[in-house]
């Protein structure tokens, strides 16, 4: 039987730059050979010295040993002993088999040298196979044998004596050969299992840890004292931190006290608990979460219990209702789109019977505003099924070259005057600028809806709201003509941003929230893009801040000459 000793996976240990467990083993005996050859040396050299009438003979043996020991450990390279008697086997357990005996043959009975025969079968045992350990301990039973069968020749010393302590030491050299190949080999399958064990708990780690960081869901692990051992991104994110994990401290964080007073309770009840609370931070509005905690297992000894916590952001959980709200709307549009189109039916052909009776030009003045606002009512039913049900891939067949700026000149005037708000809407359109690929009702809804939602927070001073066309920088990665639509409004706070563009997001209660989501809908279904950023404008001498919209819009096709 071989011990397994398998080199350590880089996966399986962090330190692997470290000795492989084989290595290790052999260089240890290895070393103890050189030092035991080192020791036999010094102590040949003394009897020498003190005796010099007792030869050198032992102490150039010794001497010898010591060199080939000292040559193996520094010029050899580990390797596993072979099951055969090979030249391996003759470098290092041979050359100590041979070596012991000689010394024990040679110093005549002074000195028994036979426990010196433990270190090769040892080594074997550890290094080698069952086999070749029990080879190895055959060997030096024999030669002990022989140098008793010598003596006996020789008619020397007591004959008996010295046999029956070759036979005890050959019995000592099996049974150290298989005591110590099965502790070996049981030794390299626990460290095997041990590696195997180690390799997947740290797979495991890393997936949990990729798993953690991946989440859009806070999650922290705090100990009793307030000290987070771990954090994922968007957990720093919502407590609005950049500090590493090691540095953050909830019980010095500011505005976490409420935090911090959940994770006392759940330490102190030693049981899970859930709660919303508001996170104050300095210089940003108050962030509202959703806090679950969950108590470690710390039954164990020396375990020291945890608290992970849970945090989410209550402007997700809207999110999720706002498109919970979306998916019931996309089902019942079907169903209402019948319902309204019905009537709309009824009320065109109705107006257009009672056209063809009216003669008063004031009355076919209010018929034809009927006509108008129905005309509009089937378009909104239109772009409300169109926004549910059209691919997002797709385009739009309503789409054909417009000219941007006189469109926008048109809608801008008629909503002017709508509103009357002549000197706060300022309109810069220039000339010859090539034609975009959009459809023109569609572009009177996303510049209504801009120009709505810039009136509702633009200040009364003139030229708070711009509106301009221009071509996109050379640089930019879409190339096309964007329209800006500009108002001197406060700043939104950076986690609105995100939801800008939701479906039944909204700052004040009675809007509706589609305004925006409609209008990147209807970008989008032609190939164009919208995006929000916060900007400088001229106004009143100074520059000032403010909210802006770009629409990005894709050139129109060129026509294809015919010869």
């Amino acid at each position: 039987m071989t011990p397994l000793w398998l080199p350590v996976s880089p996966a399986a240990d962090p330190g692997a730059d470290h000795p492989q467990e084989f290595e290790r083993l052999w260089r240890g005996f290895m070393t103890a050979r050189a030092t035991l050859g080192g020791v036999l040396v010094a102590f040949q050299g003394s009897v020498w010295v003190l005796l010099p009438q007792s030869g050198s003979t032992l102490l150039w043996i010794c001497l010898a040993y010591f060199a080939a020991a000292l040559t193996v450990r520094l010029t050899t390279h580990p390797q596993q002993l072979q099951p055969a008697l090979d030249a391996q086997w003759l470098r290092t357990v041979g050359v100590d088999v041979l070596t012991f005996a000689v010394l024990q043959m040679l110093q005549g009975g002074a000195i028994n040298y036979a426990p010196l025969f433990a270190l090769p079968v040892l080594m074997v045992s550890v290094l080698g196979s069952m086999l070749l350990a029990m080879a190895t301990a055959a060997c030096i039973t024999l030669l002990l044998f022989a140098h008793a069968l010598w003596l006996l020749l020789q008619n020397t010393g007591d004959v008996g004596t010295i046999f029956l302590q070759a036979a005890l030491t050959g019995a000592g050299c099996f049974a150290i050969a298989f005591i110590s190949n099965q502790l070996a080999t049981r030794l390299a399958s626990v460290e095997l299992r041990a590696q195997r064990n180690q390799l997947a708990a740290t797979e495991q780690r890393q997936v949990n840890e990729l798993v953690i960081q991946s989440l859009t869901e806070g999650v922290l692990v705090v100990d009793e004292h307030g000290k987070v051992r771990s954090a994922n991104p968007a957990a720093c994110l919502l407590l609005g931190t950049q500090a590493p994990t090691s540095e953050l401290d909830l019980g010095h964080h500011p505005g976490a006290q409420a935090l911090m007073q959940l994770i006392e309770t759940s330490f102190v009840s030693q049981a899970p608990q859930q709660a919303d609370i508001s996170l104050r931070q300095p210089g940003r509005s108050t962030r509202r979460l959703r806090v679950r905690t969950q108590l470690t297992d710390s039954s164990q000894d020396r375990a020291m219990g945890l608290c992970v916590v849970f945090l989410q952001d209550q402007r997700e959980v809207q999110a999720r209702i706002r498109a919970e709200k979306l998916a019931g709307m996309g089902r019942m549009s079907a169903a209402v789109a019948h319902e309204i189109r019905n009537p709309l039916a009824a009320i065109t052909q109705a107006n257009a019977l009672l056209a063809e009776e009216l003669s008063d030009p004031a009355q076919q003045r209010l018929a034809q505003m009927v006509g108008q606002n129905a005309l509009r009512l089937e378009n909104i039913v239109q772009d409300v099924l169109h926004l549910t049900h059209a691919d997002a891939a797709g385009g739009n067949d309503s789409a054909q070259p417009l000219d941007l700026c006189e469109s926008t000149e048109r809608i801008c005037r008629d909503w002017r005057s709508q509103h009357a708000v002549a000197d706060r809407l300022r309109v810069s359109l220039p000339t010859d600028l090539p034609k975009v690929w959009f459809d023109v009702e569609h572009l009177r809804r996303v510049l209504i809806n801009l120009l709505d939602n810039a009136l509702r927070y633009a200040s009364s001073q003139p030229a708070s709201m711009q509106v301009s066309v221009a071509l996109t920088e050379p640089g930019s990665p879409q190339r096309g003509v964007m329209l800006r639509v500009w108002s001197d409004g406060a700043g939104l706070d950076s986690s609105m941003e995100q939801h800008l563009f939701e479906p039944f997001f909204s700052t004040e209660s009675r809007s509706s929230g589609l305004g925006l989501y409609i209008c990147r809908e209807l970008c989008e279904s032609h190939g164009a893009s919208i995006s929000y950023e916060r900007s400088e404008r001229p106004l009143a001498h100074q520059t000032q801040p403010g909210n802006e919209f770009s629409v990005t819009f894709r050139l129109a096709p060129s026509p294809i000459s015919t010869p």
